[in-house]
């Protein structure tokens, strides 16, 4: 599937979902780089020719206003690539608000640089345990866990943010500004094989007939309960790109289905995660009671509890945190630093959630330059939380990331690119709140 124009464009609403979608594409053997903001003709060059070329963004943790302003410069940078798919990727449990990573904004504000009416939402990612029945969202409590109606799930129905009440997605997003939603439920699928497919056929075709006299957009929610689905769904999505360029909505699932439909499931396997030249620095700044069981199961590290609001007020602290990192660093320790309690008892709230992450990613920043300039660069980072990953990645001044392997189903281990000599080819981990089971950290080293 590699051709001199790219076949697929992502934006990823967050940092650490965007690699997820790299590692789909990269594993199928398509040439695959995440940018770090919309690339320029010189960084285009430099990373050579490219299937898939994903931009990551910070729109779930953004203002309609601000999203708006970050999108539509990602709208005109596909429309002039023009890939048959540009995917709006965003979190596999949909949280999201009017008020803040409004994905019905998101569809607006990207909807006019593709020519095509329909927009396909792809609900639930069966690899992650995600499943959208019904139209009404599912997602498992951590790797392997029980499976809970999204509106009851332990830590997305009280999520500090964007507390998810709703699980028929359908109704989530007419909340948020998006009418007019249609489905496509799984039984369906089942009546449809690769030589009928008369049935989903007709039934998309009676869907899209609706409002087309208005050209008006047609959203369509997408069952998806089994990975057997998906090349069913990836069809469909395809077929329709091919007619008129595609506004696609939804984890990275879109890419799941496209390449199970192409055939290309999994053509490059991920390379088994050695132990790297040195320590390891990990970060924990998520305060999901997930990322807590990490950082408790994380034995092989010396850990250092992190006072957040220290943090951001109190240079001397900061100052002596860094060395203090350093130091277990120099000594050949691998270093984890938690900024959460791990008994799950709240942080207080003088600093907020992007003052910390901000304060973290710097931080972050400045070990990475303290090592490299004691002529013994770090080459391996684990980074928890979408926050401070979306920081870090800019406070490393890293132009794009590439695949290496996958630590575990969700979280992938990338490759920086970076004008920085000393950054260039660092392998960095970055990953969100309810990914990866409890010996994360410890795959991280490559020895678990």
């Amino acid at each position: 599937m590699t051709t001199s124009a790219p076949l697929y464009g992502w934006y990823g609403d967050d940092f650490t979902g965007a690699t997820d979608t790299l590692a789909v594409l990269a594993q199928a053997g398509l040439r695959s780089m995440l940018f770090m903001g919309v690339p320029n003709a010189e960084t285009l060059a430099a990373a050579g020719p490219l299937d898939a070329i994903g931009i990551a963004g910070a729109a779930r943790a953004m203002p309609p206003e601000a999203m708006r302003a970050e999108m539509s410069a990602v709208g005109r940078f596909f429309e002039k690539l023009a890939p048959p798919v540009l995917h709006y990727k965003v979190c596999s449990t949909f949280d999201s608000a009017p008020h803040v990573g409004n994905i019905a904004c998101g569809i607006h504000t990207l909807h006019p640089f593709v020519s095509n009416r329909w927009v396909p939402i792809v609900g639930g990612q069966p690899s992650l345990g995600r499943y959208c029945a019904f139209s009404n969202l599912f997602a498992a409590a951590g790797t392997g866990g029980a499976v809970h109606r999204i509106d009851r799930h332990p830590t997305m129905r009280q999520h500090p943010v964007t507390p998810m009440g709703e699980a028929d997605l359908r109704l989530h997003l007419a909340r948020q500004g998006l009418d007019g939603i249609t489905a496509l439920h799984y039984p369906l699928y089942d009546a449809t094989n690769d030589t009928d497919t008369d049935v989903l056929d007709a039934a998309l075709l009676a869907l899209l007939a609706h409002g087309a006299a208005s050209h008006a957009m047609a959203p369509t929610l997408l069952d998806l309960t089994t990975p057997g689905q998906l090349a069913t769904v990836g069809r469909l999505l395809w077929q329709q790109s091919q007619h008129a360029r595609l506004l696609a909505v939804g984890s990275s699932a879109v890419a799941q289905a496209l390449v199970a439909h192409w055939g290309k499931p999994a053509s490059t396997a991920a390379a088994p995660l050695a132990p790297t030249d040195g320590p390891v620095l990990a970060w924990a700044g998520s305060l999901s009671p997930l990322t807590a069981a990490q950082v408790q199961a994380a034995t092989a590290y010396h850990r250092i509890a992190v006072d957040a609001q220290r943090l951001c007020s109190d240079k001397a602290y900061a100052q002596a945190l860094q060395d203090n990192l350093c130091a277990g660093l120099h000594s050949g320790q691998n270093v984890l630093a938690f900024t959460g309690p791990t008994d799950g008892a709240p942080l207080a709230a003088a600093a907020s959630s992007t003052d910390i992450a901000q304060a973290s990613a710097d931080l972050i920043a400045r070990v990475v330059q303290a090592r490299a300039e004691r002529g013994a660069p770090l080459r391996r980072i684990g980074i928890a939380g979408g926050d401070t990953s979306s920081h870090a990645v800019q406070a490393l001044q890293l132009w794009g990331l590439s695949y290496k392997t996958t630590v575990c189903p969700g979280v992938t281990l990338s490759r920086a690119h970076s004008s920085e000599p000393s950054r260039q080819g660092l392998e960095l981990m970055l990953k969100g709140g309810q990914m990866g089971g409890a010996d994360l950290f410890e795959r991280l080293l490559g020895t678990a």
